[in-house]
């Protein structure tokens, strides 16, 4: 749901003024860089609002977990061209809610993490989103971490930390500690 109005709108019990984002970037260090996950731009504020609080966090990356129809469901099917005016690479990884990388991902995701990793590595900033910055934004972000060289318990309970949600189904999890560091 994109809002589009000059005044607050009510969502339930929110109050949301479409001036002012409402998203939560939950950050942590990696490698010399800095790591963060959150949810879709405009999934419960205003889209706009969102995109520019992302570009004053300043990411060099950005992956989107999400699938095209979670991006049309909020009005946000200009976001890899938005993220990209921001002066931020932006890669598309989509995975169906609740669910690991299906194969086309999967051929996609070792280059999308050595280009998360190099720019950790050289003190940069990556940010990772799912429709809710919990369950797929949260086990990709564990699986950079193990990539990166932590070990996967102590990766999970820093993780946590920031975002106690994130990752949340057996398989998310099982994926995400099945990597190795590279």
């Amino acid at each position: 749901m994109r809002l589009e109005s000059s005044s607050t709108t009510d969502l339930g019990s929110l109050q949301v003024d479409p001036d002012q984002s409402t998203l939560t970037i939950h950050a942590l260090s990696v490698a010399n860089g800095i790591l963060a996950l959150c949810r879709l731009p405009g999934a419960t504020g205003t889209y706009q609002a969102d995109l520019h609080h992302i570009n004053d966090w300043k990411p060099g990356l950005v992956l989107s977990m999400t699938t095209r129809a979670e991006h049309e469901g909020v009005g946000a099917v200009t976001l890899g061209a938005d993220i990209q005016s921001m002066a931020s690479r932006w890669l598309h990884l989509p995975v169906v809610d609740y669910a690991t990388p299906a194969p086309d991902v999967l051929f996609k995701w070792p280059k999308a993490s050595h280009t998360a990793r190099k720019a950790l590595v050289g003190g940069g900033r990556v940010l990772v989103h799912c429709n809710g910055g919990c369950g797929r934004s949260g086990m990709a972000v564990l699986r950079l971490m193990i990539e990166a060289g932590e070990q996967p318990h102590s990766a999970l309970k820093r993780l946590r930390a920031v975002q106690p949600d994130a990752v949340e189904t057996e398989e998310q999890l099982a994926w995400a500690i099945g990597a190795r560091r590279v």
